[in-house]
């Protein structure tokens, strides 16, 4: 596969040519939302490109990253959108909704696995191995070649994860379920902001 890779400083450019269904990925300087910042933002639009923006960590003023992000008729497609939505409403101020999340889809569709991180669902949805070794490595520099192909291997498959996992909700009718489940994410990301962290369902 190809792929067209771009690197943006601090926002997305005007010619930015959007999709009704985009793949977002995060990269923070550790998983503390109060002391580690988000550093990267990482989109595919699903035509075998990615588009990195190198935010500003000063100002993170981003209007055109911003207005994507608040485009309500846009498909966002996270992996584990639960940690990505707290560093994006935390740092970026933005209110996220038409959200679906794989690792949520994969618990749900995949009862026949314990595994749903993004590399298993890459390998069994498109035949690919990927790398997570990067995962830990610092993002708030200067961006090597490995990292900037790390971070797009990160949403440059959701698109295709998101289709496969979509097909076996419905087949084994527990669409709904997740439909219903995903209405949630907003609140347990404002209950993370709250410092509700733990499962507030347990006994």
């Amino acid at each position: 596969m190809n792929i067209d890779i771009k690197l943006h400083k601090e926002d997305l450019p005007d010619q930015f040519s959007k999709s009704d269904n985009i793949a977002i990925d995060c990269e923070f300087m550790g998983l503390n939302v109060e002391r580690d910042q988000l550093c990267l933002v990482q989109i595919s639009t699903g035509r075998n490109d990615a588009h990195i923006i190198q935010l500003n960590r000063q100002t993170y003023h981003a209007p055109n990253l911003k207005k994507i992000l608040n485009d309500n008729k846009i498909n966002k497609i996270f992996h584990y959108a639960r940690a990505d939505l707290l560093f994006l409403k935390k740092y970026l101020e933005v209110d996220i909704s038409n959200i679906n999340c794989t690792k949520i889809m994969s618990k749900l569709a995949r009862s026949y696995s314990d595994k749903h991180g993004l590399k298993d669902l890459v390998k069994e949805f498109t035949g690919n191995d990927i790398s997570k070794n990067l995962q830990s490595s610092d993002f708030g520099g200067d961006l090597s070649e490995k990292q900037i192909k790390y971070c797009a291997n990160d949403v440059i498959y959701l698109h295709q994860i998101y289709d496969g996992l979509k097909k076996i909700l419905v087949r084994e009718k527990r669409i709904k379920l997740y439909l219903n489940t995903i209405k949630f994410i907003n609140s347990r990301v404002d209950l993370d902001l709250a410092s509700f962290t733990t499962d507030i369902w347990s006994h």
